[in-house]
């Protein structure tokens, strides 16, 4: 339980530091659909290698519940990256603004 808290803040801190960095706006809706491919993705191998490696589990059975169970945690761990990224565009603002104004 703090491992995913720990990797939660860590994620939250890498989109803060995305968001800022990055110039202009971020496509957080790209974001998102990359991290459910990606989801998708781990979830079948990581099924399948369950379903083969385990004597007498399902195959079919593994790799639905292992994608479902891996396609929800990616989407979590996305959301706090992406948040991250709301909070670094914001930073990224007024920091700028700040700059604009004493030039």
């Amino acid at each position: 339980m703090a491992a995913d808290a720990a990797l939660a803040l860590v994620l939250l801190f890498l989109g803060i530091v995305y968001g800022y960095t990055r110039p202009g706006k971020e496509d957080r809706v790209a974001i998102l659909k990359k991290a459910v491919l990606i989801g998708v993705i781990l979830g079948v191998i990581l099924g399948l290698v369950i379903g083969i490696v385990v004597p007498g589990t399902s195959v079919v059975g593994a790799t639905v519940g292992t994608t479902i169970a891996v396609l929800i945690t990616v989407v979590i761990f996305t959301i706090f990256f992406i948040v991250g990224t709301f909070i670094g565009d914001y930073l990224e603002e007024k920091f700028k603004k700040k700059e604009q104004k004493q030039q």
